[in-house]
């Protein structure tokens, strides 16, 4: 094992299937003479050069349907956006193009292309930067959404979404690509659509995903010092989501809390209520609770933002109620 920041395993994945691959490439804003805007791109211009690490003008739904159309000659690209509010100006080619070439081709053009980006809130952005599309693109057949918590999960599961013949919406976070951990040396890959059980636990199933999981992780910390054992469930891929997992684990703890920054209405953690009351409703013992941000945009002051996000308190507190504590 060795230690890499977020940044780096991001870095580390591309360039891999860089050279593994020749079809591949990168191509956004400042992602090549600027070593990219978080600097997840890091030296690949001097090794790859000008052609596969490609600088482009602001103009997302321009170099996003350059991607998409380049897929149609045999390249696997990589677009990245700056931030995935930015892919609002670019999502008629994600939505209408990626996720429906192939079938409206009739099987003729698989659509092998990464979109990939940070998702959410990260601080003081305000309204428009603050936001989570993970349901959004979730909700569209024909593409893959991914959103990986840590270093070894963003390699490896980076590395299986570059080689993957679907479209897949690969979300990171400007809050995580500082974060370090430790990453597998040499070859490996995390298959697309399965969860991580990234605690065991007995009492409460807490599922989760992205950068808001440490969260849930700081929760069942401290309720483990009253008693209290939670296993957390890392869902790691939107979709194809992992149903099995959760299944499996609210039939041991029978009991359910979902903790998603996202606004309330039609979002993930919804999705995952439904189908855990389909699917395994004489295995619980409480209602489930889920846990998102307030149902309004993001606020700028500090204060309010604070209020907006969920938290490990609040964590705790759906916890507690489902055991009627």
């Amino acid at each position: 094992m060795k230690t890499l920041q977020f940044r780096e395993a991001i870095a580390e994945a591309m360039s891999e299937e860089m050279r593994r691959d020749e079809s591949v490439y990168l191509m956004g804003e400042e992602v090549a003479e600027y070593n990219g805007a978080y600097k997840a791109s890091k030296g690949m211009l001097d090794e790859f050069g000008d052609k596969r690490v490609i600088d482009t003008p602001i103009s997302e739904l321009g170099f996003a349907g350059v991607g998409v159309g380049s897929t149609m000659t045999g390249n696997r690209p990589i677009i990245e956006f700056m931030t995935f509010n930015f892919a609002l100006v670019g999502i008629d080619q994600i939505i209408n193009n990626a996720a429906k070439i192939r079938q409206m081709s009739g099987g003729q053009f698989p659509c092998p292309i990464v979109f990939r980006g940070p998702t959410a809130s990260a601080g003081q952005l305000a309204a428009t930067h603050s936001q989570a599309f993970e349901s959004w693109y979730a909700n569209c057949p024909g593409l893959k959404v991914v959103v990986p918590s840590n270093p070894a999960d963003a390699k490896g599961l980076l590395k299986s979404a570059i080689r993957d013949d679907d479209p897949v919406i690969f979300m990171e976070s400007e809050q995580m690509y500082g974060d370090k951990g430790e990453v597998p040396e040499g070859e490996f890959t995390i298959p697309l659509g399965v969860a991580d059980i990234r605690r065991q636990g007995s009492d409460v199933t807490i599922v989760s995903f992205g950068k808001i999981i440490k969260e849930a992780d700081k929760a069942a910390d401290e309720l483990e010092k009253e008693g209290i054992s939670c296993e957390i469930i890392d869902l790691r891929t939107i979709k194809p989501m992992d149903y099995e997992a959760i299944l499996t684990s609210v039939k041991k703890t029978n009991r359910l809390v979902v903790l998603e920054e996202a606004w309330p209405f039609g979002n993930v953690a919804t999705e995952i209520t439904y189908h855990v009351q389909a699917h395994a409703f004489d295995y619980l013992d409480a209602p489930i609770q889920k846990i998102n941000t307030a149902d309004t945009p993001a606020p700028y002051s500090p204060v309010l933002l604070e209020e907006w996000l969920p938290n490990h308190e609040d964590v705790i507190k759906a916890v507690k109620k489902v055991l009627y504590k």
